[in-house]
């Protein structure tokens, strides 16, 4: 089990790595939505994403030995970023399995952090064969982009934070893919914010969360949304903690996310990344929840292809 004390020591681990990110408001918003809003700007942290703290948690709590092997991951983007420059910092190799679907810009942000590529298919049984394949060859150690406590511990600090900076929040709300930043939400709420509900956010195409949540087990992945960071299944080790402690998981479509997207940079005048949209999308989409309430949202990254963007909006 992971400890009040396990997420305060990551804490101030982590520290001097990486920003105590702003919180954001909007009148504009508020009046949208008919709650109090307060945004967890983790779209501004060290690599663009929340993946920041896990990764470096993750690494500065290997054994030294251990460590000097170096680290590998498999990861769409923002992990793999996270690792490889957690990875540089304490002066080893990092070891990179995404799919060769990743977003370009995650890519050249794991090489500029000196990290080694190794593409492959975009199916979790590819990622976790070439990551095999990776560990074998180089005796790396392998950091969980999310199935991994010391992830998990590093991700709840972001909201340890927002608890610290904004007291009484009714209810907080992450996006959840594979539930590292869910699970670490979920205990660092029981531990600093126990009264506060939490809620997250999840794309209908890879909605396995929500339907783990209905059915007691983890159900199988799928892979259909533009929120490429949450394209994942839960692990043996966040499923619990979520199991146990999130009230309740909204599904939203492409069509609310990029909706979603558009009012966040509009309105807070931030890049947002489809994934990190996913909250918001799914308080609009559930007025009713939040009506009247003081809440919470982890706006998870910002890494985006402009392109990508562009195509989102209709722009050519």
């Amino acid at each position: 089990m992971i400890t009040k004390a396990d997420i305060e020591q990551a804490h101030d681990r982590i520290k001097p790595y990486i920003y105590h990110t702003p919180v954001m408001t909007s009148e504009s918003m508020d009046d949208l939505t008919g709650a109090n809003i307060f945004f967890k700007c983790e779209n501004l942290q060290k690599i663009g994403a929340f993946k920041a703290r896990g990764a470096m948690n993750a690494v500065l709590s290997l054994e030294p030995a251990v460590r000097a092997l170096g680290v590998a991951t498999h990861s769409s983007g923002n992990h793999a970023q996270a690792l490889a420059r957690a990875a540089k910092i304490t002066g080893i190799r990092s070891y990179i399995v995404m799919p060769r679907t990743a977003p370009e810009i995650k890519k050249r942000g794991v090489v500029s952090f000196g990290g080694e590529i190794f593409e492959c298919e975009p199916t979790l049984e590819s990622r976790e064969t070439t990551l095999q394949q990776v560990v074998a060859k180089t005796g790396a150690s392998v950091v969980h982009p999310f199935n991994n406590d010391a992830v998990i511990t590093g991700q709840g600090t972001a909201a340890k934070e927002l608890f610290e900076d904004i007291p009484s929040l009714d209810i907080i709300v992450p996006p959840v893919g594979g539930g590292g930043l869910l699970s670490g939400t979920a205990l660092a709420t029981k531990y600093f914010s126990p009264h506060t509900i939490v809620i997250a956010g999840e794309p209908e195409g890879a909605d396995d969360a929500y339907r783990s949540l209905q059915s007691g087990k983890i159900e199988s992945s799928q892979s259909n949304s533009i929120a490429d960071g949450l394209l994942t299944a839960l692990g043996d080790k966040t499923f619990p903690i979520i199991s146990e402690h999130v009230k309740e998981v909204i599904t939203v479509s492409d069509q609310e996310i990029a909706e979603s997207m558009r009012l966040l940079w509009e309105n807070l005048k931030v890049i947002v990344e489809p994934s990190g949209a996913v909250p918001f999308a799914a308080i609009l989409k559930s007025k009713e929840k939040f009506n009247g309430k003081k809440v919470g949202v982890i706006i998870s990254g910002g890494n985006v292809e402009l392109a990508r963007a562009f195509a989102l909006f209709g722009i050519r």
